[in-house]
């Protein structure tokens, strides 16, 4: 596959990392436990290895979004407890530093509770994909069924080419291939819708964790400004603190904007280089999504595929054939 682009190649240095440079990999990230680490292989390996061909793939994907669910948990459990330890730490220094480093645990604390927001609703995202994964499993038998028959008839056209077998299995080959072409193509709807609704939700979910976590640093930063860093000299005495009732307004402004943020208020635009503009591509997702309803919707199916289910329904003489 030819491409001029990809994120999974190594890309040049942003603006932002140009104007300031990353720092070195942390020395604290394991290699047992990270992404080359044996930990991470087996967790991989152990995923694809049981189940339906046709899923292992897609079982592996969400083997990996759960140990990232985990990862994320981790992180917010620990930001939470750093934001702790700062407000202990400020306890025991001056006024001003004490007051600042409360209301900075404060909206720390709060970034953990956005984590875990943002934790649940990536799980939706990781359950849709679950949901294509079962879907993909309950094809694999009918595949199996035509590949079955299909080596049946070859056998038999060369072991024993007059044997009656033949015809009758041929007529089983016939039903089977309408069973999978149903099949198939109920994989192919319910894959596309399901795939759009997964990462909606994720992207949906990642805009607002970002934002808020945005708003919070603005007010973090707003905070800071409070304190007073210029130097004295020994013996100097600072001049005493009065920002109480302001990082305490800040602290109430912080919480209504995050109470007040709706994904329509979001700041953050894609601007995209060709011609369509990001308000009509929000139209088009809003009627997919009046289109998609409740995703435990049957899809709709074409004229020839209704007809080929009720050939099926003629042949065998009982219900069609559940594959989902």
């Amino acid at each position: 596959m030819h491409r001029t682009y990809s994120l999974r190649n190594s890309r040049a240095p942003t603006a932002s990392q140009l104007q300031n440079p990353p720092p070195p990999t942390s020395t604290t990230k394991n290699k047992f436990f990270g992404k080359g680490g044996l930990a991470f292989q087996l967790r991989k390996n152990a995923a694809g290895a049981f189940g339906p061909e046709l899923s292992r793939k897609l079982s592996q994907l969400v083997k990996i979004e759960k140990n990232v669910l985990r990862s994320m948990e981790i992180a917010a459990n620990e930001r939470r407890e750093a934001a702790k330890q700062l407000s202990i730490w400020g306890l025991e220094n001056d006024d001003d530093v004490s007051d600042i480093t409360d209301k900075l645990g404060v909206l720390i604390y709060e970034i953990s509770e956005l984590d875990d927001q943002f934790i649940d609703r990536y799980d939706q995202y990781r359950l849709t994909l679950k949901s294509i994964r079962d879907i993909e499993g309950s094809v694999q038998p009918s595949r199996d069924r035509k590949d079955k028959i299909t080596d049946k008839i070859a056998y038999l056209k060369y072991k024993d080419p007059g044997s009656p077998k033949i015809e009758v299995l041929e007529q089983e080959l016939v039903r089977a291939e309408a069973e999978s072409l149903v099949a198939e193509a109920q994989l192919s709807n319910i894959t596309r819708s399901k795939l759009r609704a997964a990462f909606n939700y994720q992207f949906d979910s990642i805009i607002e964790h970002s934002e808020k976590i945005a708003l919070i640093a603005g007010y973090g930063k707003a905070l800071l400004e409070l304190l007073d860093d210029s130097p004295v000299t020994p013996g100097e005495t600072r001049p005493a603190y009065d920002g109480y009732e302001a990082s305490k307004q800040i602290i109430i402004d912080a919480e209504s904007a995050l109470n007040e943020w709706t994904l329509d208020s979001a700041q953050v635009k894609p601007s995209l280089s060709f011609k369509q503009d990001y308000e009509d591509y929000e139209d088009e997702e809003d009627e997919e999504e009046g289109l998609q309803g409740d995703h435990n919707k049957e899809p709709r199916w074409s004229d020839d595929e209704e007809q080929i289910v009720e050939e099926e329904e003629i042949v065998q003489g009982n219900d069609p054939i559940e594959t989902a």
